[in-house]
């Protein structure tokens, strides 16, 4: 008999919804938008349909980036890491390309899960700009953009895994 999950998914009109599946159909995915003083961080519900922000991960070292990443690799039950790349527009790696590779690097090694990285030219731009249209203070974008930012590099990926 194969090992199921149960999932209760809350509904407004009928309580919560109780669904029991496989557990090799559970599938978290966490997406990471990296930057050089925070890290934007969303996770994929247990179906990886939907990406949902997490808290910004604010840290000094790498070593404590990793350490709070995996933390909530553990805590959510990820399988799986995206890691948005930022390319030039010419599609060429870049500083801060390097960086991030360099990251991914440590972090496979921290972490012991498979992690992928997705171009995410102009995801902090449309986070903003999403932002904007969702009428946000100043003080609310700037707390935000990088939870946002993470959510729309994991919902690319997520739609992109899907097709």
């Amino acid at each position: 008999m194969a090992q199921v999950r149960t999932l209760l998914i809350p509904s407004f009109w009928r309580g919560n919804l109780r669904f029991e599946i496989p557990i090799h159909l559970i599938m978290r995915i966490m997406g990471i938008d990296y930057g050089e003083k925070r890290i934007g961080v969303a996770i994929s519900d247990p179906l990886g349909i939907i990406a949902q922000g997490l808290p910004t991960i604010e840290y000094t070292n790498v070593p404590e980036a990793l350490q709070k990443i995996t933390n909530i690799v553990r805590e959510k039950e990820a399988t799986e890491i995206v890691v948005g790349l930022p390319k030039h527009m010419n599609n060429s790696l870049g500083e801060k390309a390097h960086a991030v590779l360099s990251f991914v690097d440590l972090l496979k090694k921290h972490t012991g899960i498979p992690i992928n990285t997705i171009d995410e030219r102009l995801s902090t731009v449309r986070a903003h700009r999403a932002m904007l249209e969702g009428d946000l203070s100043r003080k609310k974008r700037k707390e935000r953009v990088d939870m946002i930012a993470a959510q729309l590099i994991l919902q690319d990926y997520l739609d992109r895994i899907k097709r």
